[in-house]
């Protein structure tokens, strides 16, 4: 299941774009400007964006100028404006693709679909020496594996392959044990206080990586 991002200042909009995406077993999240859209960011992983140009106070290409500042997440703008300059100005600005209202459902979802098909996240991040390689299930420091559990291993993969994004207690939750699961936050700070001391023990300084946002949850840093 994939999590999308609709932005546009009109509810009806995002409630006709939910209505067409959530049978194909897509998460919609809505938000009816930039700033929420942006704030939905720090809390959230997003699989893919659809995009409105007009909107009060922040535009379609102000965000995703700023979305591009910090996430390589597919973009599509859905907008009534279909002048050539327009779509060379949103490709130019950053989106993967350009649609124009009105839509036929079907041209849409074959279009997010194509998207998060190159967009198919790789099965192995390395930084520093540190390797998360999803295809044999191991994380290793300088070729020598670190002993985590399936859980403390997803959740480090999560954490490198979405570098600067921070995850709150609640969204690893969702994402590590599942959304109907009865898990607290203090079972998640306890698999991040084990998993980040197996991987300091393994000599890795991860103190200049993992993150504890306060109040809010994690985050990992590509940069010391």
């Amino acid at each position: 299941m994939h999590n999308v991002l609709l932005v546009d200042d009109e509810k009806r909009m995002l409630d006709l774009l939910a209505l067409y995406l959530k049978p194909h077993h897509y998460m919609c999240q809505k938000a009816q400007s930039g700033y929420e859209a942006l704030a939905y960011f720090e809390t959230n992983v997003f699989d893919i964006v659809l995009l409105d140009i007009m909107m009060a106070d922040m535009d379609g290409w102000e965000l995703c100028q700023k979305i591009r500042q910090f996430s390589d997440v597919p973009i599509i703008m859905v907008t009534a404006r279909e002048q050539n300059k327009d779509v060379v100005k949103g490709l130019k600005l950053g989106a993967d693709d350009y649609i124009t209202k009105p839509f036929d459902e079907a041209v849409l979802l074959a279009r997010i679909e194509a998207l998060l098909r190159r967009q198919t996240p790789a099965d192995h991040v390395k930084q520093n020496g540190l390797l998360w390689d999803e295809s044999r299930y191991v994380l290793s420091y300088q070729n020598k594996p670190i002993k985590l559990t399936p859980k403390e291993f997803m959740m480090i993969g999560y954490f490198m392959k979405h570098p600067n994004q921070v995850f709150s207690r609640e969204k690893l939750i969702d994402l590590v044990w599942g959304f109907d699961s009865n898990t607290t936050g203090r079972t998640v700070d306890s698999h991040v206080r084990n998993m980040r001391e197996k991987i300091k023990q393994a000599g890795f300084p991860i103190e200049n990586h993992f993150k504890t946002v306060w109040g809010v949850g994690y985050k990992w840093l590509n940069d010391s």
